[in-house]
């Protein structure tokens, strides 16, 4: 296998034996990949012909690599030099050199020695309390190619997402082709949106065997279609921490490709939006769903707010305005949960006998859990409908200070399993209670839910949460989080593209995939 400037998908694989790495090449090209990377340091062997029957038979072209796992000494050194030499001896396509371990001569005799194997010389950059810089990657790169190597390789410790902006500095002036990867998952998008930078080399991770920083295999292709990135693709992803409980790549991606659009969304796991903004500030970056627990955070970034959105206090959508890159924030969280409840009562009027024109919230005693940015959209959306909002939060005092913006009720949250002042109530969870991976929790009782005609979840990892499984059983009418997610993501696409979403495509992909 040459080098070529197509896309490059490989896995790393790290296995004991024989069997077991045979097993893996074959998993790795059922799930897309194009190449693996032999990790030889976790490879059992008592004698050199054994790894030789490995590599003669491997199924897909191979990177060779031997790391050391501790202290490294002179017998180390002489094992990992046989190995590297071994594979020249054998035409592996790639054979991996640590520079770290290994010297710079050893490069040239293996350059020297080979016939078509390509030389890639690496070195991983370990984040000891401070970020990597440009200067510091450009030194390790320049020491890198020194070497002589084909190809040289940077792995980078990183602590946080904004680390990776140096990464993508260095794939696009790299005089040598560039393998890069930001370890750790704040290091996800390296993967991502290298190639929006030059990369041609991807890393994923094998189906069961998760990496952090890493992308699964199958999605490389199937969900991100990476192969397909260049450098005009626009940027988009979902501000989150949690965030690799989103659904939004699924829908979003498969969305912008329906349509015609060159643009991907990713997962951006953020720990302070603010530094986020500051350092991914090019027009590239071009929009933002905006998730826990940012939302109200986000209002703070943004140049210009929605006035919808102003008056919730939080923004589920960031545009960066392409004419003078500000931030606009925008709320589409609001009217996707209120028009799904709504739409849910509406029905079952129509199955009653009782179709009305007016809202079938108004006058209804409103029941919500949880004030962060999503319930403080909740809050509102239900207000402006003519309900009777009461608020309960873990946190009283956060209640308190979203009922006195809406102008309704708050109640300490031990309350909530014997607050039954009438029947008919409805209740909004717009906690996280009940999310992956605990799935098991509710933030209600099942007896308590007897007193309510509709629940609604905004949680929708699990879609069938704990909560909405004990109200069906109790009779009560049921809104998923799913559908409240389609909704706001169809405002948000739109918001995306400046244009109408594909409301049926979208749709489709929502309730077949998730």
């Amino acid at each position: 296998m040459g080098l070529k400037h197509d896309l490059v998908v490989y896995t790393r694989l790290e296995c004991e034996s024989c069997e077991e790495m045979a097993a893996s090449m074959h998993k790795a090209k059922e799930e897309g990949a194009d190449l693996v990377e032999l990790c030889i340091d976790d490879f059992t062997f008592s004698h050199i012909s054994q790894l030789e029957l490995l590599l003669k038979q491997r199924s897909l072209p191979s990177i060779v690599s031997f790391r050391p796992k501790s202290a490294i000494n002179s017998d180390w050194k002489k094992t990992c030099i046989q190995v590297l030499k071994l594979a020249v001896e054998l035409d592996v396509e790639f054979v991996e050199v640590d520079t770290e371990v290994v010297c710079h001569q050893v490069v040239a005799e293996l350059m020297s020695s080979r016939s078509n194997s390509k030389i890639i010389a690496s070195t991983y950059v370990i984040n000891a309390g401070n970020p990597p810089t440009k200067d510091t990657l450009c030194n390790s790169i320049i020491n890198l190619q020194s070497t002589g190597a084909d190809i040289i390789k940077l792995v980078i410790d990183v602590a946080y997402i904004t680390d990776v902006a140096p990464v993508f500095h260095m794939l696009t002036h790299s005089q040598l082709p560039l393998i890069a990867r930001a370890a750790g998952d704040r290091g996800l998008i390296s993967q991502l949106l290298g190639p929006k930078y030059g990369a041609f080399f991807v890393c994923g991770s094998l189906a069961g065997k998760s990496t952090p920083g890493l992308p699964p295999l199958t999605s490389i292709k199937q969900v991100y279609k990476l192969q397909y990135v260049n450098p005009d693709t626009r940027v988009f992803g979902v501000i989150s921490n949690p965030v690799d409980h989103s659904k939004g790549p699924l829908l979003h991606n498969p969305a912008f490709r329906h349509t015609g659009y060159n643009g991907i969304y990713v997962p951006l796991l953020v720990d302070n939006v603010k530094e986020f903004f500051r350092v991914f500030s090019c027009n590239d970056y071009a929009g933002f769903s905006v998730g826990i627990p940012h939302k109200e955070a986000a209002v703070r970034c943004c140049d210009e707010v929605d006035p919808l959105a102003k008056s919730i206090g939080a923004v589920n959508t960031i545009i960066r305005r392409p004419s003078d890159g500000k931030l606009i924030g925008y709320n589409t969280d609001c009217e996707a949960c209120v028009t799904a409840i709504e739409d849910a009562l509406r029905e079952r009027q129509k199955t009653n006998g009782r179709a009305s024109n007016v809202s079938p919230i108004a006058g209804k005693l409103f029941v919500l859990v949880g004030a962060g940015g999503a319930g403080r959209a909740i809050a509102f959306g239900a207000k402006s409908r003519g309900a009777r909002v009461v608020i309960f939060n873990r946190k009283y005092e956060r209640a308190k200070a979203l009922a006195a913006a809406v102008s309704c009720e708050a109640l300490p949250y031990e309350h909530l399993n014997d607050f039954c002042p009438e029947k008919g109530m409805i209740l909004a969870n717009a906690s996280a209670v009940g999310m992956q991976p605990k799935s098991d929790q509710t933030p209600i009782s099942k007896e308590a839910l007897r007193s309510y005609e509709l629940v609604f979840d905004a949680v929708y990892t699990p879609r069938n949460t704990r909560l909405l499984q004990e109200a069906t059983e109790v009779g009560a009418t049921v809104v998923s989080g799913v559908e409240m997610f389609v909704r706001q993501a169809l405002g948000q696409f739109k918001l995306f593209t400046n244009g109408l979403a594909p409301v049926d495509f979208m749709r489709r992909i929502v309730y077949e995939q998730f």
